[in-house]
């Protein structure tokens, strides 16, 4: 038994070291295996992706498109580098669409396409009893009532790369104590990335003509809309059916141009309603950076078009905007506008025969906002009447308070004075002398497009 317990011992002591090379030479062949597994999976992912490299390199490289840059007034324009101007172009080139929103692609699944939101515009205002029977105020048949005047919901967005759209629908009193109906306000489509760096809007729009015209009634600076464009254009502005052409050429400067055709159905100023005589609009706008903190935009305008008998009418305009906002302000300190517009009326007098009317109507304001939620501002008016005799003025001075910059009142006082009675005699009142005070509110919910400078 001694003698097995030793040949134990003694085989133990000698094979110990021989098992545990054996253990030791089996990991490590597992190990050694295993890397060379690894190493055949990376020299295949190698592989791959330097054939990947090969085709890439071997197709042609694609021309880099530098992302839009919104430029005034929305009009998206490819940015370069200043003081240089883009090398020839072929007339493929030219035709080739160009991607203008790089973050298109990026929205997932589950997301809208489109934008919503609702603005909502209240105004009330007294007057005195003549120009309430007169129907007399700059609110006509809704003097000394508190309504809606505007109430719109607006669908906004991109359709794909290379287009938006746009829809609007409004509501508001009309009448006094009638019903709101619901109207069409704008449906449009624009087509962003035509040949030569043209964009064209189709559809129902507020005609880009002067400075105002595009602005949906919660966007004017005052609680009412300046009286050469009530006079001139009537209490909806010009809202036409058709197209309109834009184009910003590659200048060192920014300039925009646009032409537009429209079927001519504003019946102030126009009326006839026929593709076949149309309505042609124009306008040129440009924009500086005076310096850092000063901005001013200048912009000429022209339609013209044909009244219900075939009488011409045209209406020349001419605007600017001038902003100083110091460095380190959130909002502009003071704002100064001004308008003019030339109307030019083939008209038929009590006599049958044909004569034309020139008249002359113009409007200038200024705002300061020496705080974030307060401003203070006053407006002139002059404006002779497009058709009638004589002429009238008026001042307008008013107070904004902004509880935040989706909430807004306003207050102001408004002093009207007439040269003629004729037009404003409604059930044999008077109203050549006319004093108006006006409280508004107006507030958004959702998303809203912002105005153009």
């Amino acid at each position: 038994m001694r003698v097995f317990v030793i040949v134990a011992v003694w085989l133990a002591i000698v094979l110990a070291p021989a098992l545990a090379r054996a253990q030791d030479t089996d990991a490590l062949r597992r190990e050694l295996e295993q890397l060379k597994r690894q190493q055949e999976q990376y020299q295949k992912a190698i592989e791959a992706l330097s054939e990947r490299l090969k085709r890439l390199e071997s197709q042609p490289a694609p021309a880099a498109v530098a992302p839009a840059v919104p430029a005034p007034g929305g009009v998206a324009q490819v940015p370069t580098a200043p003081g240089t101007t883009s090398g020839p172009t072929s007339l493929m080139d030219l035709a080739r669409p160009r991607q203008p929103f790089a973050l298109y692609g990026q929205r997932g699944a589950g997301q809208l396409l489109f934008d919503i939101g609702v603005s909502a515009d209240f105004v009330g205002n007294i007057t005195q009893r003549s120009v309430d029977k007169a129907n007399a105020g700059s609110f006509p048949g809704r003097e000394n009532r508190f309504f809606p005047r505007e109430i719109e919901l607006s669908i906004f967005g991109q359709i794909d790369p290379y287009a938006s759209g746009a829809f609007r629908i409004e509501t508001g009193e009309e009448e006094p104590g009638g019903e709101a109906g619901v109207n069409l306000a704008e449906a449009y489509l624009t087509l962003l990335t035509l040949p030569f760096g043209t964009q064209l809007k189709m559809g129902q729009v507020r005609n880009r003509f002067g400075l105002l015209n595009e602005h949906h009634r919660d966007g004017i600076p005052q609680p009412d809309v300046p009286n050469v464009l009530l006079r001139f254009l009537g209490e909806e502005g010009l809202v036409e059916r058709g197209a309109e052409l834009t184009w910003v050429p590659s200048l060192p400067f920014y300039l925009e141009a646009l032409v537009g055709v429209f079927g001519g159905d504003n019946e102030e100023a126009f009326g006839r309603a026929k593709l076949n005589e149309p309505l042609v609009t124009g306008r040129l706008r440009t924009f500086y950076e005076l310096t850092d903190d000063h901005a001013i935009q200048l912009g000429v305008s022209g339609a013209r078009g044909q009244t219900p008998d075939r009488l011409r009418s045209t209406l020349l305009g001419a605007d600017l905007k001038y902003k100083w906002r110091p460095e380190g302000w959130l909002h502009p300190l003071l704002t100064v506008g001004a308008e003019g517009i030339y109307s030019i009326r083939r008209v038929e007098n009590d006599l049958g025969e044909k004569t034309t009317r020139d008249r002359l109507g113009w409007y200038t304001w200024v705002e300061t906002q020496p705080w974030r939620r307060w401003a203070l501002g006053a407006r002139y008016d002059s404006t002779q009447y497009p058709v009638n005799p004589g002429r009238e003025w008026a001042v307008e001075p008013y107070v904004a308070f902004f509880p935040s910059e989706f909430l807004r009142f306003r207050l102001g006082y408004k002093h009207t004075e007439r040269t003629h009675r004729d037009g404003f005699t409604d059930n044999e009142a008077s109203a050549r002398i006319a004093d108006e005070l006006f409280f508004q509110f107006t507030f958004i919910l959702g998303a809203h497009p912002a105005h153009p400078f």
